[in-house]
């Protein structure tokens, strides 16, 4: 083979390298585009799969304790320890309702039996109000009938979309079981894409974002448990109807971002506007200052102590979270936060740093100090 062929050979290799690498490269970016466009389609079902994932994550902490009960030899295994907190949860919701809803009951049917009774006197004290003169009630009255019909046809045509939303409800607790109960094989399954030393290294990561997700749990618990003691002492003194109900309501609804507060402060206002326009205003004050020193000093400082993020940190990450989802956004944004902070930790901050003591020593840098 003389020299020209030989060239003329290794060009022409060297162009089919070439060309199978542009081609490899277009599929690869194909691949990356149909793997985006299917993400965005099941992003629904991602999110569902994520928030099932970090719930698993989050009550792993309270079923090892559950687990490490031990009668004599004997200590529960991991179902029936799963199984042990579900009671635990379904036991202190009904005992809530056996004690709360009887005198709410109660004091409904005898709303409704004085109904005929008040109702006359109600409207004859508005027609003696200073400035009832200026209102068109009878055009009140009609105002309030369409809208009651109006009500009545949201709440009809938004049954589907609730119920929707308690499928995605179910969906979640039956996703977090199933991942608290095999989330190793699955976790495992998803680490053996990796080579062997980003394998190790990515585990090794995880398990760090772990046990502070873990204690995330912890930080919102003192947060509820706080909530729930100061409303408790507040509506005491202010002596609104069903205080203690609406106390320990008031406290587990707390762990629902913006919601949970909506919800209980509006039945905490109807129960106050039931016997006087004072009460309403003493707990919209009382919530109103709370809510500032919650927002500004209690939740990021507790978090900061329990999952190590800075209050700018934990502020912005409830912010973007609920920016982007929502309510589940926000419920979801600390542990996803921890997540996001260890990952950058380790993989921008630290880099490629090398950790073996015995190859820094023979790191070129090394000798040149």
């Amino acid at each position: 083979m003389t020299s020209s062929e030989a060239v003329a050979e290794g060009t022409s290799h060297t162009q089919t390298v070439r060309a199978r690498s542009v081609r490899g490269y277009i599929v690869f970016a194909f691949a990356i585009a149909l793997v985006l466009m299917l993400a965005y389609l099941m992003r629904d079902i991602l999110m569902l799969l994520y928030v099932s994932a970090l719930f698993a994550v989050v009550l792993t902490p309270v079923t090892g304790g559950i687990m490490r009960l031990r009668i004599r030899s004997w200590h529960p295994g991991r179902g029936l320890a799963i199984f042990i907190l579900l009671l635990s949860v379904a036991a202190a919701a009904a005992l809530f309702f056996a004690f709360a809803m009887p005198p709410v009951l109660r004091d409904v049917q005898s709303l409704i039996a004085e109904l005929p009774k008040r109702g006359p006197e109600l409207l004859d004290r508005l027609h003696r109000f200073p400035l009832a003169s200026h209102f068109n009630f009878a055009g009140l009255n009609t105002k309030l009938q369409g809208f009651v019909s109006n009500f009545a046809e949201y709440i009809f045509l938004s049954i589907s979309g609730w119920a929707g939303k308690v499928a995605d409800v179910g969906a979640v607790v039956f996703l977090t079981i199933y991942f608290m109960l095999e989330g190793d094989e699955a976790y495992h399954w998803l680490l053996s894409f990796f080579p062997q030393p980003a394998r190790d290294r990515l585990d090794k990561t995880l398990l760090r974002a772990d046990a502070r997700m873990g204690k995330w749990l912890l930080g919102q618990g003192g947060l509820m448990l706080i909530l729930g003691l100061c409303s408790l002492i507040v509506f005491t003194l202010l002596k609104v109807r069903y205080a203690y109900a609406l106390a320990v309501l008031m406290g587990a609804l707390n762990i629902i971002p913006i919601v949970g507060a909506m919800v209980s402060m509006a039945l905490v206002l109807l129960a106050s506007a039931i016997d006087s326009w004072e009460k309403v205003l003493g707990v919209t004050i009382f919530y109103a200052i709370y809510a500032q020193v919650e927002t500004s000093f209690l939740t990021p400082r507790i978090m900061k102590s329990s999952v190590d993020l800075s209050a700018l940190g934990v502020l912005i990450a409830l912010l973007m979270g609920s920016k982007l989802a929502g309510v589940v956004g926000a419920m979801i944004a600390v542990p996803t936060a921890v997540l996001v902070s260890v990952l950058i930790q380790e993989y921008l901050i630290k880099g490629n740093q090398i950790e073996d003591p015995g190859a820094l020593e023979n790191h070129p840098a090394s000798h040149s100090r």
